[in-house]
């Protein structure tokens, strides 16, 4: 039979768990109709590249399946038909990867790295602190205490 890799997006506002249900409705359609899932990974939910729906977030699901084509179109018809289903693409692969995918493997780097701590608050790169004079504006100006910059003398609108 041939291999695909099906991506789902999903609603932010169901849960993780009804993601699964949506996967395992469409593992159940799909092994009625002689096919399999044979890979299922949740990617979380992430942040989407322009708004879906009038949604800005959506829930990631990698299925890699093994069906006929017929089988296939039945399982996206059903997606379509599904209103938490914002979108979803369906490829043929020669092979479906046993390690994970490269999405969850960079996750799984950015944890590792560990955490470096805080920037400490108000400092420069050099280490002295910031203060209110040392604003890119204020030593642009001058102070402006004396006046100097306004020609020396403060008037009042119409006087003469």
């Amino acid at each position: 039979m041939p291999l695909y890799e099906c991506v789902l997006i999903a609603r932010n506002d169901v849960t993780q768990q009804q993601v699964e249900a949506l996967a395992d409705q469409a593992a159940s359609q799909l092994e009625a109709d002689g096919g399999a899932i044979k890979k299922r990974e949740y990617w979380g939910l992430r942040s989407l590249s322009y708004r879906i729906k009038k949604n800005r977030k959506g829930h990631y699901m990698l299925l890699g399946l093994d069906a006929p084509h017929p089988a296939v179109k039945e399982m996206e018809r059903q997606l379509s038909l599904n209103e938490d289903v914002l979108r979803f693409m369906t490829i043929r692969v020669d092979a479906i990867e046993e390690a994970p995918s490269a999405i969850l493997s960079r996750k799984s780097d950015e944890r590792e790295r560990g955490f470096r701590g805080p920037k400490p608050a108000g400092r420069f790169e050099s280490g002295r602190r910031r203060g209110f004079d040392d604003r890119e504006e204020f030593r642009a100006r001058g102070d402006g205490d004396d006046g100097s910059e306004h020609g020396g003398e403060f008037r009042a609108v119409g006087e003469d």
